[in-house]
This record gives C-alpha cells, structure tokens and sequence, in this order.
C-alpha cells in the first residue's frame, strides 16, 4: 500500500515503516479518563540528527494517487532536515499509546482523540489547528434510500468510522442526540474500523446510513468511492473549535520540539493542501503552537452524549 521515497531535496532518504499492533479500546479509555493536563517535565538533550518518528492511521490506499501521511512525512523532512520514520497502528487510540509510551514522536489527530489524549496529563498537544466553523460531519444514505432526514434513521443501523474519530463518531452521534436519537435505543450503531469501512458497509447493504466527514464526502474518489447521484446528506453536525491537533511525547527535548513545531508551520501552508489530501485541511487553519488543557475543554459536553466522560478536562 505505501511506496519508499527514493530522493527527497536531492537527498537519499529512506522513510522506514513500522507496525504497533492495536491498544485495547477500554483499557486506553481508562487511560484517557484518569489524568489531567500537567507540564511537561524538562526533558534532556537529544541527538540532533536522530530521525523523527511518526505513529499513523492508514490515510488513503490508492495506488494511483499520493498517500497523505507519506506526502506529510516528505514535506516534514524537507522543512526540518531531519529524517522521517513512519510507525502504522490501527487505529486513533493506538497513536495516543505509541506517543504516551515514547514509541515514537508524534502523532497527528483529530479533535476528540487530541482531547483525550491530553487529558491523560501523559501527552502534549504541540500545535493545534483551529476549527473553520464549518460542519464537521454528515450521514450519509444511497441515493434511493426512504432515508431523508436525521430522524428517519430512528430504527435503523448506522456505520461509524471509530470509536475515538471526531468526524466518525463523536461529531454524528452529537448530531443524532439533538435529533432526539440516542445510540443503542433508538438506532444500532456498528463499528466499522475506519471511513472506508462504513461507505463498503453502506454500499454492500449492511447498514442503513454511513456517518463521517463532510471533508470527505467533497473530496471524492479515492477517499469517498460514491459518484454524484448514488448518495445523499442527511444532516449536519455543529463545528469544532479545534479540528486536530499534533501531539508529542512529553520526554521531547526542547530543541526537538521546536523544531518539529516550526516544521509543522511549514507543511500546513495553504499551498501544500491539495498534495496532503486528507489532511488538506488543516493547512489552511490557523495553528496555536503549545495549547494548553483548556482549548480542548468545549469537547466534554459532547464526548459525554458519546458516553465517554472527560471529567479531568479543565
């Protein structure tokens, strides 16, 4: 799925792949829900040449097209000088634990999974990109479904990307509460391991609706596979006041730090957008560099209507 990068900044580099298998979802959950926001102890010099690690989910697998998290790494290592090793897991949860175990580096997330991520007091948020005010997510039903709005999916089953994904979980199910919809009462929710999974659920029949991102949905082939006239939008969810954020291990010496934030300003820039696909937008959010605990503090109300409970969140 992912291809080697010969020469970047006529430059041999070599960008090295490794596999974390998954973290259990209760046990990180619980991890998530025990901490609160601390400072970061001072941490001790480190190797300047040492290559940046990465932990990622699987972002697009057309071989066709540029894979986001390999164009990210690229444009990483062409604004920090610094090789890039890239680390998959399966899942969100599983960054949060590569970073707070110091597997790796960092991690980039979105909204939800940055929360809880530090809220365990275990992970700093080194940049987080701020949200465009714009709607975050969508259901999404065939073309020729009796579906035609939130309420009609009462009795139904929906497809959610992930358990910890702001645009797959978190922002839909906010959206089907206010509907007066509430999971596992008045609809059956099914889990189907990322986007891609719930649009092949949607398409072969399994479920009734697909919930994920707008962002998504306007990006088209490869990350959306339904062509025009064989979907439809049923509803809106609120916006975010973060959309994402990238997340570090709190054991980063200063100078490594810096420049990985500095490095980030550089990737995010408008004209690298339309290269990093999926995470296209964030290049055009305005960053806040070192947020503190508080940015995040608007998730609470809607990750308890998704039964998670970010009590230590301030």
């Amino acid at each position: 799925m992912f291809s080697e990068f010969a020469n970047i900044s006529s430059r041999k580099v070599i960008m090295r792949r490794f596999t974390l298998p998954a973290v259990g979802l209760l046990g990180v959950a619980a991890l998530a829900l025990t901490g609160c926001q601390s400072p970061s102890a001072e941490a001790a010099p480190a190797d300047p040449n040492a290559p940046l690690t990465i932990a990622t989910i699987p972002v697009g697998d057309d071989p066709t097209a540029e894979n986001p998290v390999e164009v990210f790494a690229e444009l990483l290592e062409e604004a920090t000088g610094r090789d890039v090793e890239i680390t998959d897991v399966p899942d969100y949860l599983s960054v949060v634990e590569a970073i707070r175990a110091d597997h790796v580096d960092i991690g980039i997330m979105s909204g939800f999974p940055s929360a809880l991520a530090v809220n365990t007091g275990e992970v700093d948020a080194l940049v987080a990109f701020q949200g465009d005010g714009k709607p975050v997510s969508t259901c999404v039903v065939l073309n020729d479904s009796p579906i035609k709005t939130v309420e009609d999916l009462e009795g139904k089953t929906v497809a959610f990307a992930d358990q910890a994904s702001s645009s797959g979980y978190f922002m839909p199910v906010y959206m089907l509460h206010e509907a007066g919809l509430e999971q596992g009462t008045d609809y059956e929710a099914i889990f189907a391991g990322g986007h891609e999974g719930s649009f092949a659920a949607l398409e072969q029949g399994q479920v009734d609706a697909a919930c994920t991102a707008v962002m998504l949905t306007e990006l088209g082939a490869p990350m959306f596979p339904f062509a025009d006239g064989e979907w439809r939008a049923v509803g809106e969810s609120p916006a975010m006041d973060i959309q994402g954020a990238v997340l570090g291990r709190q054991s980063l010496d200063a100078e490594t730090r810096k420049v990985i934030q500095e490095g980030i300003a550089e990737v995010f820039s408008p004209e690298n957008a339309e290269r990093l696909g999926a995470y296209g937008a964030f290049a055009a959010a305005e960053q806040t560099v070192d947020p503190d605990g508080s940015s995040f503090a608007s998730f609470a109300e809607i990750a308890a209507v998704a039964g998670v409970e970010l009590k230590d969140l301030k």
